[in-house]
């Protein structure tokens, strides 16, 4: 039961920690550009540098003409 003592106010300590840290970053407009940090992941490293260069997101790797799947 004492455990709870200390557990409780560390819980507590740690959603508001996280609430803070969350409207920290709508403030400092973490969450404007949601679409194009998630084609930036996608995208190859060469493309992301190249200007003007078609993204090439499905490159042809040697396992694709494998019809057993790689198994």
């Amino acid at each position: 039961m004492t455990a709870l003592y200390v557990l409780v106010p560390v819980s507590i300590g740690m959603g508001l920690v996280g609430l803070a840290a969350f409207f920290w970053a709508m403030r400092h407009d973490q969450f404007e550009d949601l679409q194009g940090n998630a084609c930036r992941v996608l995208a190859t490293p060469e493309a992301r540098f190249k200007e003007g260069t078609p993204d090439d997101r499905l490159a042809a790797h040697a396992e694709d003409g494998d019809t057993a799947g790689g198994l």
